[in-house]
């Protein structure tokens, strides 16, 4: 039986902040890079003062860079938007930035953050990601899953917001590992546990996916679209 891994030619991870992206789908990243699959990632936003330092942001980008090298990433595209401000932007200008990326990288499988995510900046950057990827020309992305992320996904209000239903498990277990080395990677975001932005959470989390489907390891989807 052949994969989704196997059917994936070129992706783009899409990823609010710096993090996201392995929190939801470092696993699959890592199998992505062993096979020599183009894998981009699309970080959406950036801090910005007086919030942040600009040592704290030089920081971050340098734990940005580790964490990829761990994975094996193609390439990290950097849109510069404000971190938890992106209601502040206007939501034409965010989808042009990615349909523009979109249409300079030519994926076949998006992975976006959950739309029912508690942070507004997901939930934009997923509305924005629907738009980009619309199959309103000849040639567009075939897949689109959306990924789940710790301390955001989780947040949702039961019957009100939208849950996480995944419908997509894969088999991780080959890239758990490099998985959790490019969390720790981002040191500055790493917390201790009990806190879900913890390797032990993320461990447990990839643990239970995986005892969902008879495996020891897994990311979990939700699949919003295949065209086959």
């Amino acid at each position: 039986m052949t994969s989704m891994i196997d059917r994936i030619g070129r992706a783009l991870v899409i990823a609010p902040h710096p993090d996201d992206e392995v929190l939801g789908c470092g696993g699959v990243m890592a199998l992505l890079g062993d096979r020599g699959v183009d894998t981009h990632v699309a970080i959406v936003t950036e801090g910005r003062a007086p919030a942040y330092t600009a040592a704290h942001l030089a920081q971050l980008v340098k734990e940005t860079e580790a964490a990829h090298a761990i994975l094996a990433t193609t390439e990290i595209h950097y849109l510069g938007l404000p971190a938890a401000a992106l209601d502040q932007v206007a939501h034409a200008g965010l989808n042009h930035m990615l349909a523009s990326l979109i249409v300079e990288l030519a994926p076949d499988t998006v992975f976006v953050p959950f739309g029912g995510d508690v942070h507004r900046d997901h939930q934009l950057v997923f509305a924005s990601a629907l738009v980009a990827v619309r199959p309103a020309g000849p040639t567009y992305p075939v897949r689109l899953l959306a990924y789940e992320t710790l301390s955001e996904t989780n947040w949702n209000a039961p019957g009100v917001t939208p849950g996480f239903t995944p419908n997509v498990f894969i088999d991780v277990a080959e890239g758990l590992e490099r998985k959790l080395a490019a969390f720790s990677a981002y040191a500055s975001q790493v917390r201790a546990f009990p806190s879900e932005r913890s390797i032990e959470a993320l461990t447990a989390l990839a643990r239970l996916r995986g005892a969902c489907v008879h495996r020891t390891a897994a990311e979990a989807f939700m699949l919003l679209r295949e065209v086959g």
